[in-house]
């Protein structure tokens, strides 16, 4: 009878284990079939080793829904975000595309990035050709204008698109800073030409050309690794002038002799320098 009496406690007990139900009220203590699945192993002693419990389901979808209310974006909507996103810096904004596909799309919207490229441009002399295609969008136009500007190697483009200023230095003899209406005071600065030709020209009045033929070269020297071991521009054979870029994204021509600088010309719709990303 007692055997019989035990083998009812122990169908009782393992009822209750598997109920969760370890006393004799209601237990506030989770069934075991609510994590899902349950994995061991028996020890020698008898008991489960190493258990485990997989989470199922159903709290991993709960725990998605609390992680997606915290988004400002679902908690804000995009209108907001977007308000939001336009007042960070342009690297924030980038950074913040980075946060989800749906941050990706209103953090790209070119009604961010329309204004921060406007803001950019401001006060540069020059503005990036590549950055002026109507195909791009304006986030790519702001990274193309940053990257250009950045950029230290002068193109044929470049000489050819502006108008540059031309004085001598100090260093310079006497006689030609005596022509210069820079040193003179006696008028404007000299301009000079570049054309796709190779060929200088200046202004008909001006007295130190005199009409003769010059033409221009870019040398660019790399090594191995793509980077550049020296970059010059030389007028016949003369001295040869160091190419220089400003922070207003002008540039300048120089040596000892004589100093060439590009004039703004910001205005131009179609934008100026190479048709592609020169590095």
């Amino acid at each position: 009878m007692a055997g019989a009496e035990t083998q009812e406690l122990g169908k009782l007990g393992k009822r209750k284990a598997n109920t969760g139900d370890l006393g004799d009220g209601p237990s506030s203590l989770p069934s075991l079939s609510s994590f899902g699945r349950v994995k061991g192993h028996m020890t020698d002693g008898g008991g489960i080793g190493d258990c485990t419990a997989e989470i199922g389901g159903g709290e991993e979808l709960e725990v998605a829904a609390v992680e997606e209310s915290l988004d400002p974006l679902v908690v804000f909507g995009s209108g907001i975000m977007m308000m939001i996103l336009s007042k960070l810096d342009a690297r924030s904004v980038a950074i913040a595309r980075l946060v989800s596909n749906g941050w990706l799309e209103v953090a790209s919207a070119d009604k961010i990035w329309a204004p921060k490229c406007q803001e950019l441009w401001l006060g540069k002399a020059h503005i990036p050709r590549i950055s002026k295609d109507p195909g791009i969008s304006k986030m790519a136009a702001t990274s193309l204008s940053i990257m250009d500007g950045k950029r230290t190697r002068i193109t044929r483009n470049d000489m050819c698109d502006h108008i540059w200023e031309f004085h001598f230095t100090e260093a310079a003899p006497e006689y030609w800073r005596n022509l210069d209406p820079y040193w003179q005071g006696t008028g404007p600065p000299m301009r000079r030409y570049f054309h796709p030709d190779g060929s200088i020209t200046a202004d008909p009045d001006d007295k130190v050309w005199g009409g003769h033929e010059s033409s221009y070269t870019i040398v660019t020297g790399l090594l191995t690794d793509g980077k550049i071991r020296e970059h010059y521009v030389r007028i016949n054979r003369w001295q040869k002038m160091a190419v220089q870029r400003k922070p207003d994204w002008s540039w300048v021509l120089s040596n000892h002799l004589y100093y060439y600088s590009s004039l703004p010309d910001a205005d131009k719709q179609d934008g100026t320098g190479p048709f592609f990303p020169v590095f």
